[in-house]
């Protein structure tokens, strides 16, 4: 049953990138052949006929690379964000080999004054219109099929039923969290356990069926789909006992390890000569994903930097009018790994304010701070010149703010995790800041903040930061 399912929801992805295809592909020739958008330099149009000689092939060629770059493949839980992406490459791959095909095939037809034969040579812009609108109706196509399946999920059609092995607090978290997503189309149907005093119990909503004993009978009881074994790391030969139980029935079996709960980060699985190695440090800031982020970060630098041009000599001038101290102000943080830079900052405070002091956190009102530096960080505009610590590679435009070094070490030893947030680059704006965790407030409440942001980052939630940023978080009280 539940590859038919599976069967049914990848027929109806391929049906759509079929048609989307299609779409893009006439499209894409009316554009450029049948519109003055793009002149036309040759002395006579291409028959449609003829360049219909090429979508069979885009569509072979695309169907493989898609199937091999995972978008066919029932995980009901990608992200919209992390799929467009996949099939950004997708297309992109798939162009470059109908290119190389097309130099390998040749397609002679007939001459328009019917003197012979010629080659058929295909339009690049064609090519190139083609590819843009598909990758657009490709992502469109997607994003309306998983709205469908969200709603037909939503009022209890193309269910999963799920029997969690284990009713401790690692089973009734997976039963939470499947509860909590809903729309992903998971029905927790019971929990088997072979403690006695939960015989019967409820929780999450939802019973103890029976014991581990019990669990060849109530899968075809309950018509499972997905059986999780949530045990604790003491029962691991309960858990081996079931894994031979359940392996000759016709459901998925997944396996939630205990000692995930000493994870910090997103643990995942990685493979070591054939012998499987859980990494429970994992970020997912990785291959395409670090590529693209810094690819966004450089470009929002730049602009901004153009951007600002004109109004930096400004707030220069008057930095230097009211003390004649230097403008800018270097200091030492501590950054991805645990490296330390040098951070760039507009002067905001007299100058050797630290003199006396050392290292100490502003304070509200703080009296070292001068009237125009008073006015920068007001309105944050003092970290504007880490825009070049971001084109440097030292910072990313969001990411968690990097602390000195001082404050590092006293941290780190009072604080569980909070090193983790050194996995990452840092940021000038980021989770915490913009929910008003910035300055001298809660530290603990900054790095939960932090640790959420790492455990759930996406270009989603990066977009979502910025935007929170140029909205609301400009403007704060003055450290």
């Amino acid at each position: 049953m539940i590859s038919q399912r599976y069967r049914l929801t990848t027929g109806m992805y391929l049906r759509g990138d079929l048609l989307a295809t299609c779409l893009a592909f006439i499209v894409a020739w009316q554009i450029r052949f049948k519109t003055d958008w793009i002149p036309f330099t040759k002395d006579h149009l291409p028959d449609f006929r003829y360049y219909l000689l090429l979508l069979p092939i885009v569509l072979i060629v695309w169907v493989v690379v898609f199937h091999f770059h995972g978008l066919y493949q029932a995980r009901r839980n990608r992200s919209g964000v992390d799929e467009a992406l996949t099939m950004l490459v997708a297309v992109v791959l798939g162009l470059v080999l109908l290119m190389g095909l097309i130099t390998w095939l040749r397609f002679d037809v007939p001459r328009p004054d019917g003197t012979g034969m010629e080659p058929l040579n295909f339009s690049r812009s064609f090519l190139a219109l083609f590819t843009l609108l598909d990758l657009v109706l490709l992502v469109f196509a997607r994003t309306v099929i998983r709205a469908y399946l969200r709603h037909i999920r939503l009022q209890g059609r193309n269910l999963q039923r799920i029997l969690i092995a284990g009713a401790g607090v690692l089973g009734r978290e997976v039963a939470a969290k499947l509860h909590s997503h809903q729309e992903l189309g998971f029905r927790v149907v019971g929990f088997v356990d072979d403690d006695p005093a939960k015989a019967d119990a409820c929780y999450e909503g939802v019973s103890v069926l029976g014991t581990t004993a019990d669990m060849e009978e109530l899968i075809s009881q309950e018509s499972v789909d997905q059986v999780y074994l949530a045990l604790p790391l003491e029962a691991h030969a309960k858990t081996m006992d079931v894994l031979r139980a359940v392996g000759s029935e016709c459901v998925e079996v997944k396996m939630v390890p205990d000692i995930l709960q000493y994870a910090t980060l997103k643990a995942v699985f990685e493979d070591l000569d054939g012998t499987p190695v859980i990494n429970l440090s994992q970020v997912p800031m990785r291959g395409w994903s670090s590529l693209i982020k810094r690819a966004m970060d450089i470009a929002i630098a730049l602009i901004a930097l153009v951007g600002l041009l004109p109004f930096l000599p400004l707030v220069a001038l008057a930095i230097w009018i009211e003390d004649h101290g230097p403008i800018f102000y270097r200091q030492e943080r501590m950054g991805l790994d645990g490296r330390s830079f040098w951070i760039l900052k507009l002067r905001s405070m007299r100058v050797n304010a630290e003199a006396t002091t050392g290292p100490v956190w502003a304070i509200k009102d703080d009296p070292r701070r001068t009237f125009v530096g008073s006015l920068l960080r007001r309105w944050s505009l003092d970290e504007l010149p880490q825009l070049i610590n971001v084109l440097m590679g030292d910072m990313s435009i969001v990411g968690p703010r990097p602390e000195r070094p001082a404050f590092v070490r006293e941290f780190k030893g009072k604080i569980p995790q909070y090193m983790v947030r050194h996995r990452v680059k840092s940021g000038i704006t980021g989770w915490a800041q913009v929910h008003g965790w910035r300055g001298n407030t809660s530290i603990r409440k900054r790095i939960q903040y932090d640790l959420y942001y790492i455990e759930n980052w996406s270009l989603a939630l990066d977009v979502k930061i910025l935007w929170m940023t140029l909205r609301h978080g400009l403007w704060h009280n003055a450290y």
